[in-house]
């Protein structure tokens, strides 16, 4: 089967099993199967596929038309330039998390006592290890409760050359010693499980349920973390968390007790990430 041929057919099959993007998808799953760029695919489109590459073709186009994120049948995800590995064990790095980032930087560049950074729930470690490629002058730490998405994060940070991130599990920040970070930044679950159509059904099905569901209402998680920060930071430390569209008001009221809290909205005008100084 020629290279052209096999792509129509596929986007075919995920066209009609309704897959979101489905081209695009495709594509991907081409050029993981022959291993090689997009590049590749414009310039050989009569190129044969051998009996070993067409089934496996096969194979993850049919993994894909059931259901499963194209991340994790790659094991790949792109998030602030940089390549992470992922499994079913992590969160899929989302592009509205790069707000966090930039709102750390930001606060970086704004206030130098800013030199001890953790990172808490890392899952991939996506925040921390991009933290750690553009702030080579500060400590940057991570924490994540599952040892399975720990050693994710560890690959990933010698794939990227970004060993001198420091890693550790613990739930949230329960063992940390207070005053011990200048700013704590998360992208903790906000979904509740009372209310899980507010997903598409591709997370639900597919991403892990303590990443994704924070509680009954999606705030547990919160109000346990922002205690243990308050904690954690140094007097005049931040705190920046991504946040669910839905739940501002409530992130509001359980920042009561901190100083410059503001709500930063993403490209589409949601509220995303909140930010605030422990007094």
């Amino acid at each position: 089967m020629e290279l052209k041929t096999a792509l129509e057919h596929a986007v075919g099959v995920l066209t009609n099993r309704d897959v979101a993007s489905p081209r695009l998808a495709a594509e991907v799953l081409l050029m993981h199967a022959l291993e090689c760029d997009r590049a590749h695919l414009l310039a050989h489109p009569e190129r044969v596929l051998t009996p070993d590459e067409a089934n496996q073709y096969h194979s993850f186009v049919h993994e894909r038309a059931s259901g499963k994120p194209t991340q994790y049948i790659t094991g790949h995800q792109e998030f602030w330039g940089l390549d992470f590995l992922v499994s079913e064990a992590v969160l899929i790095p989302r592009p509205e998390t790069e707000h966090s980032v930039e709102a750390v930087l930001e606060l970086v560049r704004a206030d130098s006592a800013i030199k001890k950074i953790v990172d808490v729930g890392t899952g991939s470690g996506c925040i921390a290890l991009a933290l750690a490629k553009e702030l080579t002058d500060r400590e940057i730490h991570a924490t994540d409760i599952s040892n399975v998405a720990l050693a994710i994060a560890q690959d990933n940070a010698g794939r990227l050359n970004l060993e001198r991130v420091q890693f550790r599990q613990c739930d949230l920040l329960s063992d940390v010693r207070p005053g011990s970070y200048d700013l704590i930044v998360s992208n903790p679950p906000y979904v509740g499980k009372d209310e899980p159509e507010k997903v598409q059904k591709i997370v639900r099905d597919w991403e892990p349920e303590v990443a994704v569901f924070g509680g009954a209402t999606g705030l547990e998680i919160y109000a346990r973390l922002v205690p243990q920060a308050f904690n954690a930071l140094r007097p005049g430390g931040w705190l920046v968390i991504e946040i669910g569209f839905s739940i501002e008001q409530p992130i509001r009221n359980l920042l009561k007790d901190w100083s410059k809290v503001e709500i930063k909205p993403d490209l589409q005008g949601i509220p995303r990430i909140a930010v605030a100084r422990r007094p």
